[in-house]
């Protein structure tokens, strides 16, 4: 394999892929992909406990909002702890189903999880307006839409395989 010449008033790096014996050179590989410095183990109770935690934050904050500095009451408390559920639940679904699908669906589904979340958080101020707290979730899930997006797709294959 020929290597291409230098791009005159550009330096030569050494072992770079236009350098002889860079890495697209004959026999020699690119560099190895970034270790993972967590084990399995850690991965999977990240991926059980990271749903509650969220959710226990999400309803705490959604129970703040909705008593807007009153006392505390116990359908304050219940209404804190049944919004920290739902949205445990749906983190784990959307956790669960998300990666089986194409990138675009993929991040399309997280989208439509962060804006509906934010969307409620939101709506739950008595200051906004029904079409204000819809167009605020819509602008949260573009972009979320755009990063995930962005992200799948310069990190997975077509089918959803992750890329080394």
């Amino acid at each position: 394999m020929a290597h291409a010449a230098p791009t005159p008033g550009r330096p030569v790096i050494p072992g770079g892929p236009s350098a002889p014996g860079g890495p697209s050179a004959p026999g020699r590989s690119a560099a190895p992909a970034t270790p993972d410095v967590f084990s399995e183990r850690a991965h999977t109770l990240t991926n059980r406990i990271l749903p509650v935690v969220l959710g226990l934050v999400y309803g705490y904050w959604a129970a703040a909002m909705n008593r807007d500095a009153g006392p505390i009451t116990g359908w304050n408390v219940l209404f804190g702890f049944v919004t920290a559920f739902v949205f445990a639940a749906l983190h784990i679904a959307v956790q669960t189903v998300a990666p089986r699908l194409r990138r675009e669906l993929h991040a399309l589904l997280w989208a439509a999880f962060a804006g509906c979340a934010f969307g409620f958080l939101y709506s739950q101020a008595t200051q906004h307006t029904v079409l204000r707290s819809a167009a605020m979730s819509l602008a949260v899930a573009a972009a979320f839409f755009a990063v995930n997006f962005y992200r799948y797709y310069t990190h997975e294959d077509a089918t959803g395989h992750r890329l080394r």
